[in-house]
């Protein structure tokens, strides 16, 4: 009896004992799985948190619509565009927050030059493209007027009478002359120390005239050669600031005893440049540079204090380096030039291809009184104003081919050899419209013009 019992004992601990290997068995299992569960978690984990991050620090994709030509460097433009993923699209001073979907536009007050539009997401990730407005200047039909012209009510009354008329779209108005002088109280500090600045007439009310007709003001600015500036920086101690002969003193042209400025020196350049920006910031619509070379004549006789470049390349660059300084300040930028410099460039320093790069617009001076005869094989050039016209023009649409600048030619209003009159006044009008170009400065240096050589419209 007592070894059943005892037997009965062992069973049931075996039994027993069987049952708690089973649920260690069973524990160790779920612990198992549990612990797979939790490395497979962590695994996941680990392997999804780089995926986030990766989206998260991903720069914005920037996207900007075609834009629009401006027809001003003043006028308002409107940047569009996507930028998926950025909390803030700027350019320049100005930023937006993109709509949810990426969508943005930014107006600016102007348009910029050589700027970018900068799309940041929140992690301060960044994608950057260059935005460029192309500015396509409004046709320009204009006839010359000097300060004095204007300050004269009878002279100013008749070139008002022309756009009254619908004969031009445009007033070109001296800002500084070939003496130096600067027809309005210029703020300029140097225009100012060597007595340029005049008050010949207001530029403010002369531009708030013109405009309030709806006409464009081109402000003229005669650049190098420049008898006032040249005298009082020879005087004042300055001399690099004049260009010299061999001899080391001022060099004397057809022009007067001291009357071209070093177009090399820096101040001359700073001081041709900041009359145009100022000229900008006053309202006049362009700024176009005359005398915007050397002295006609052997370089052997001349000396230019400072230059590290050719003549021509130094003229050109001069154009590049204010070119932005100029459409900051709201106005398009021009550059007068001879006939003659289509095909011989270094005679004056005008490089044509070169000048065209950095210019809104050339102006080549066409006048048929100062070609020579056979030019272009035309066999008298003063008493075929149509064909020397035409046949120049064709020059310089191929000496410009692949820059921007459009050619607005100089054409001849005054009597030098052969009387002009409304006849021939219209045959170059007819040649440069023949030639493919819509616009054209009219020069007479005594402001009277023939309003019946002018077509309306």
């Amino acid at each position: 009896m007592r070894n059943r019992r005892q037997w009965k004992l062992v069973c049931t601990l075996l039994m027993r004992l069987r049952s708690i290997r089973r649920r260690r068995s069973v524990l160790l299992a779920v612990g198992a799985v549990l612990v797979l569960v939790v490395a497979a978690a962590v695994f996941v984990f680990g392997r999804g948190r780089p995926v986030v991050a990766a989206a998260e620090t991903r720069p914005p994709r920037l996207e900007l619509a075609p834009q629009a030509a401006a027809v001003s460097y003043r006028d308002p433009v409107t940047v569009r565009g996507k930028a998926i993923g950025a909390k803030q699209v700027a350019v320049g001073d100005r930023s937006v927050q993109p709509a949810p979907d990426g969508s943005f536009e930014l107006t600016l007050s102007h348009a910029p030059v050589d700027t970018t539009v900068v799309a940041t997401n929140g992690a301060g990730d960044k994608t950057v493209l260059p935005v460029k407005v192309d500015v396509a200047l409004p046709r320009i039909r204009a006839v010359h007027v000097t300060a004095y012209a204007w300050a004269y009510d009878p002279m100013r009354e008749a070139v008002l009478d022309l756009a009254r008329e619908g004969r031009i779209d445009t007033v070109e108005l001296d800002i500084k002359d070939e003496d130096g002088m600067i027809g309005y109280d210029s703020q300029v500090p140097l225009a100012r120390e060597s007595g340029a600045a005049t008050t010949i007439y207001d530029a403010g009310a002369a531009l708030k005239q013109l405009h309030d007709m709806g006409l464009k003001v081109v402000g003229r600015i005669v650049a190098f050669r420049d008898p006032t500036m040249a005298s009082w920086a020879w005087h004042n101690g300055h001399p690099d600031w004049v260009i010299q002969n061999p001899g080391g003193q001022p060099y004397s042209s057809g022009y007067g005893a001291i009357a071209f400025t070093n177009f090399a020196s820096p101040e001359i350049r700073s001081y041709n440049r900041d009359l145009a920006v100022e000229a900008g910031h006053l309202g006049f619509d362009g700024v176009m540079y005359d005398y915007i070379r050397r002295p006609d004549g052997g370089l052997s006789g001349m000396q230019f204090p400072g230059l590290a470049e050719s003549p021509s390349d130094s003229i050109a660059n001069f154009l590049r380096d204010i070119k932005d300084s100029v459409h900051e300040s709201g106005a398009s930028l021009g550059a007068a030039v001879f006939g003659i410099a289509a095909t011989r460039p270094d005679e004056i320093a005008q490089d044509i291809p070169s000048m065209a790069r950095y210019v809104d617009y050339l102006a080549p001076m066409l006048y048929p009184s100062h070609w020579h005869a056979g030019e272009y094989d035309v066999a008298n050039p003063n008493s075929q104003p149509y064909d020397i016209v035409f046949r120049s023009l064709q020059d310089f649409r191929a000496r410009t081919q692949g820059t921007a600048a459009q050619i607005i030619p100089w054409l001849q209003d005054f009597s030098l050899g052969v009387a002009y009159g409304d006849t021939q006044v219209q045959a170059q009008i007819d040649a440069t419209h023949d030639a493919g170009y819509t616009g054209f400065f009219l020069w007479n240096p005594s402001v009277s013009y023939h309003p019946g050589g002018i077509p309306v419209g």
